[in-house]
């Protein structure tokens, strides 16, 4: 029996009837009190209802707040977006995040819920679920998937906690070679990352003078470390992966194998990338990155390969890391994964690939160093030693031309609060419909950025805070700013309906 269709809101308050019981705020009892059924002979008829939940505009309910959010839209609209884990979400995901969705409590999972009213709550996971597993191509009968997790990094914890215990080994790509901070990582000096304070990480790394992933090494280190858990997977790596080289290693050490494909899963939902789900055991995703979606996350696990997988990184999601879900979310993810299975997708993806190495192309043609020498996916990392100046220099800069990036480590860096490059990325800009053209003309700008930089470090000194003195108002990145905002305006905005 196909499923009833949900009736419409009423949205007329004179329906509403509620009962109180148990101990109540004095506010709330008033309140509830204020809305009995129709035509009650003490309260009177309709007329005479109230609330104290006026239906007001954020602009009316709370100017301070809506003049900040406009003043965010504007820095979004006017500037240009190129950083590597950011995109622009749709309309119709907005109007999920800000649903009657977020009101609903619901812990637990869709048919076993610890509150009562859960029943649409659940044919929407359930929805989520499905187009989860059929965006990537993944039969329901081999993999099961958690659309929960509120982020990447609940996502990741989650695995760890419901497949390994506590002080098991693991092994992810090191933070300075393009890894994440939940993959393990730590200093000489403190562990940083919860999951290197909870498991006993060993990092593999990349080859200094490629950049590419040391697949020998990594042989060696797991052959020896015997790692419980083998994460592949990065934040800032810009080559696709072999996952048959990480499956091979961690069968080799007796391993289990998960792949981190936050940043790569919309290039993978396209099919433009290696898939992971061939090789690994588990694969985590974030959904706001190359997949255009809210902020959330999710979790697949193959339950042939893991048995009782699905049931054990269920409990690590729920009850162990988190309480409800937050169902606006999950509704937006399920909005955003239909449009990842529709024809247009593939268009898109591609599009940011080719826009990537468009960049790429072009800051070589001024001479730039790009670790790895350019990129098979949505991002680049461009190494800054060779022009003497450092990635937090290079970020300054840029923000005051309304350029935003991030500054980050390259192959061979010592510290991360201080990196020697910058992450550069082109999702967020293809969804407004940048071109290569478009890339190749930002690539002019981030060149002539680098000369301002290195022209302000040479007047006011190497030093950070006598750098900083150089970059406000700095004439010649006030006139790119004027310029970047006159173009960037000339392309649409998705998403914003008053734009």
């Amino acid at each position: 029996m196909s499923p009833q269709p949900v009736p419409p809101v009423n949205r007329d308050l004179s329906g509403f009837t509620a009962a109180v019981g148990g101990e109540q705020d004095e506010a709330d009892v008033t309140m509830l009190q204020s809305a009995t059924p129709r035509g009650d002979p003490k309260h009177g008829e309709v007329g005479s209802r109230t609330t104290d939940m006026k239906p007001r505009a954020l602009a009316t309910q709370d100017p301070e707040l809506y003049e900040l959010l406009q003043q965010e839209k504007e820095r979004q609209v006017s500037g240009l977006e190129l950083i590597a884990s950011e995109n622009f979400t749709s309309q119709a995901v907005m109007e999920c995040l800000g649903s009657c969705l977020t009101n609903k409590y619901s812990e637990g999972y869709p048919g076993a819920r610890y509150y009562g009213g859960n029943e649409v709550i659940d044919r929407i996971e359930s929805l989520c679920q499905r187009r989860a597993l059929a965006a990537f191509g993944l039969d329901a009968e081999e993999w099961a998937v958690n659309v929960q997790p509120y982020s990447g990094s609940p996502a990741n914890m989650a695995v760890f906690v419901g497949l390994l215990q506590p002080h098991d080994r693991i092994m992810g790509l090191d933070l300075p070679s393009g890894g994440h901070l939940t993959h393990g990582f730590y200093t000489a000096k403190k562990r940083i990352s919860a999951t290197s304070i909870f498991f006993e990480s060993l990092p593999y790394g990349v080859d200094e003078t490629t950049g590419l992933i040391d697949y020998e090494e990594l042989r060696k280190r797991a052959l020896v470390f015997r790692p419980k858990l083998i994460i592949c997977g990065h934040s800032a790596y810009p080559r696709d992966l072999d996952y048959a080289k990480f499956r091979e290693i961690a069968d080799a050490a007796g391993a289990m194998l998960m792949c981190d494909m936050a940043h790569t899963s919309g290039l993978i939902a396209a099919r433009l990338l290696t898939s992971p789900f061939q090789y690994c055991d588990i694969v985590t995703t974030t959904t706001h990155k190359t997949l255009r979606g809210p902020r959330s996350g999710m979790i697949f696990v193959n339950k042939r390969r893991v048995p009782d997988g699905e049931g054990l990184i269920n409990s690590g999601v729920f009850p162990s890391l988190q309480g409800g879900p937050h169902n606006h979310q999950i509704a937006a993810l399920a909005c955003q994964l239909k449009e990842v299975m529709s024809p247009s997708w593939a268009t898109y993806a591609s599009q940011v690939i080719r826009n990537s190495r468009a960049l790429a192309a072009r800051l070589q043609h001024h001479g730039h160093r790009l670790t790895t020498d350019g990129t098979d996916n949505h991002l680049l990392l461009m190494d800054l030693r060779p022009d003497g100046i450092t990635g937090t220099k290079m970020q300054l800069c840029c923000d005051e031309a309304s350029i935003t990036l991030n500054k980050n480590t390259v192959p061979g860096d010592t510290s991360a609060a201080n990196p020697s490059g910058v992450r550069i990325g082109s999702p967020a800009l293809t969804t407004r419909g940048f071109k290569e053209n478009d890339f190749e003309r930002i690539a002019d700008w981030l060149h002539e950025i680098v000369v301002i930089a290195q022209e302000i470090q040479t007047k006011y000194g190497k030093k950070l805070v006598d750098f900083k003195k150089g970059v406000p108002e700095h004439p010649h990145l006030l006139e790119i700013k004027q310029e970047i905002a006159k173009w960037s305006r000339s392309f649409p905005m998705p998403g914003q309906t008053d734009i």
